[in-house]
């Protein structure tokens, strides 16, 4: 009997390291041709489907976004063949319809790292020019808004991603620029995962908790830690339905 296919990888990012109600069948430690992935890849049964669960930052949060390996995260989850990857990224927001608990489902990306191993394509062999002028997936962009719908979960539908190098925050002049960009959201995860998913052809699409306002947004005042964690803890308490929801 073959087994079943993987409908849904889920990548997980601060404040989650792991998937509630996931019934762990196995856990996978590949290597791969880029060297070892942020953790183990657990592979296991959520609402009935097939599910794939890798934390970005190592599943005690090791790894600061600037030494994430994200071309060994997305080839060993592309060696798995799902059907779709859904990247969790924590953000700060920065427009208004950003603000914290808000939980973003963006459409387009600016890169602003530097440094990173950010193609497939740096050694000998033939070259291939990705095209990105969408980065995420409509087809499941369209399927996670939906969801939220059905599952009666507010998702903020659309937003550019302004993805930083880190891991220190952004000063407000930063923020200012990136405002001025255009940029709706700040992260430090969102490059150059969805461009490697792009290589790879997967099924891509990012899903933004925002923890926090970004430096000089919002009232102004200074967030505290306990405030991020208690905005992430009411995020993540959405997850289930949504994920519900989408393998439905």
């Amino acid at each position: 009997m073959s087994t079943p296919a993987i409908q849904l990888a889920v990548i997980g990012g601060s404040g989650l390291y792991a998937l509630p109600l996931f019934e762990q069948e196995q856990a996978l430690e590949p290597d791969t041709p880029y060297g070892a992935p942020s953790g183990p890849i657990r592979i296991g049964q959520l609402y009935g489907q097939r599910v794939a669960f890798l934390a970005r930052h190592g599943e005690a949060h090791a790894l600061p976004p600037h030494r994430v390996n994200y071309r060994a995260n997305l080839h060993a989850l592309a060696q798995l063949q799902p059907a779709a990857v859904l990247a969790i990224n924590t953000v700060g927001g920065i427009t208004p319809a950003c603000a914290p608990r808000a939980l973003v489902v963006p459409d387009q990306i600016i890169d602003y790292t530097w440094g990173r191993a950010s193609s497939f394509w740096d050694e000998a062999g033939p070259m291939r020019h990705a095209e990105f002028g969408e980065p995420y997936s409509a087809r499941l962009r369209n399927r996670l808004l939906d969801a939220g719908q059905r599952a009666g979960v507010a998702l903020v539908d659309g937003g550019c991603y302004g993805a930083t190098q880190g891991p220190r925050f952004e000063t407000r002049a930063e923020i200012a620029r990136m405002r001025q960009d255009g940029c709706d959201l700040v992260g430090m995860t969102g490059m150059p995962e969805a461009a490697l998913a792009r290589e790879l052809e997967l099924d891509y699409t990012c899903l933004a908790p925002v923890a926090n306002w970004a430096a000089g947004c919002g009232d102004g005042e200074e967030i505290s830690l306990d405030e991020v964690f208690a905005n992430l803890a009411a995020t993540n308490a959405l997850l289930p339905r949504l994920l519900e929801a989408l393998l439905a």
